[in-house]
């Protein structure tokens, strides 16, 4: 196995790695040849890399969920890391690497995780909200324990999706606490539903891509149509059903940013902003976590393409 992950090794290091690929991309370079594009990871997190001239039986042997042996080096591309390939060839059972050993996942474990969400079904006061919210985790349990939040940019990691709502649902509780009029069920409730539809727009934990659901519905579309079916199946009428749906409708917060609907409740403005703070802090957090202190990190395109500097102080 790989000594430290893939990004942590410096511009212009030589690298002799295992890396599991993420994806693969065929496009056709100026001179008319093809080239694959190869998105890498390992338990650090994901690299680019280009395999120019690129044969029919390069598309079969580097596919995505392959684990593949490296030789290269490590340079600056537009202030990101890439991987310049020089030697590459699958791996086989001499090899002795296995999937688990490549895959990012969230820092805790799926136990703890559904024992705080559960927690905080628990919690809840309004019966209605807590049925339809307790109902529609056990029934996406696995997946929503398993999934990424996202293919790109934040929490898009195994276990990501459950990690992005646990973070979400503490920091809901530290806020109420600020604001008491701010109704908790409401929050956590939300909060819970508001992403679940992505176990159905997303393929899975591994190599992940949009389904078809995902691609012509959408996460929000999918669960406020999941939010309904919950209600009739446990002969649920009353406002909060709506409520609920208009949480997911509006999380995203603009047309532009994804949301049929804008906030027009106080706990769907304030889960639209939570939401907002974890994934942007995700995505800093790991982008710094690469940056020594007195540098700046690769541009973050979520970030408006910026690139944040870690003071010399940061430990």
């Amino acid at each position: 196995m790989n000594k430290k992950g893939i990004l942590h090794y410096e511009v212009g290091e030589q690298i002799q790695v295992y890396l599991l690929i993420k994806s693969a991309t065929k496009a056709i370079a100026s001179n008319g040849k093809p080239f694959l594009t190869l998105i890498f990871q390992d338990k650090s997190g994901e690299i680019e890399a280009k395999l120019w001239d690129a044969t029919d039986s390069d598309e079969q042997n580097y596919r995505p969920q392959m684990i593949v042996k490296i030789i290269g080096d490590i340079q600056n591309y537009r202030g990101r890391l890439q991987l310049r390939i020089r030697q590459i060839k699958p791996t086989t059972s001499e090899d002795n690497v296995r999937l688990a050993e490549f895959l990012e996942t969230a820092p805790l474990t799926q136990e703890v995780m559904l024992e705080k969400i559960t927690q905080y079904i628990f919690e809840m006061n309004n019966s209605n909200i807590q049925r339809i919210t307790r109902h529609l985790v056990k029934k996406y349990q696995q997946a929503f324990l398993e999934y990424p939040a996202a293919t790109k940019n934040h929490h898009e990691f195994v276990s990501g999706l459950a990690y992005h709502v646990v973070s979400m649902l503490d920091l809901a509780k530290s806020i109420a606490n600020l604001y008491p009029t701010l109704d908790t069920d409401l929050l956590y409730g939300g909060i819970i539903l508001h992403d679940l539809g992505k176990v159905m727009e997303l393929s899975g934990p591994i190599s992940t891509v949009y389904t078809v659901e995902g691609n012509l519905l959408g996460h929000i579309t999918i669960m406020v149509n999941e939010i309904g079916k919950a209600a009739d199946e446990l002969q649920i009428q009353g406002e909060e059903v709506m409520i609920l749906q208009h949480i997911v409708l509006s999380h995203h917060g603009k047309a532009e940013w994804g949301s049929p609907k804008a906030p027009l409740i106080k706990e769907a403005e304030i889960i639209h902003y939570i939401d907002n703070l974890d994934a942007k802090m995700n995505m800093l957090d790991r982008a710094l976590e690469r940056v020594k202190p007195g540098e700046f990190s690769e541009r973050i395109f979520p970030l408006e393409n910026r690139s944040f500097y870690k003071p010399t102080f940061h430990k």
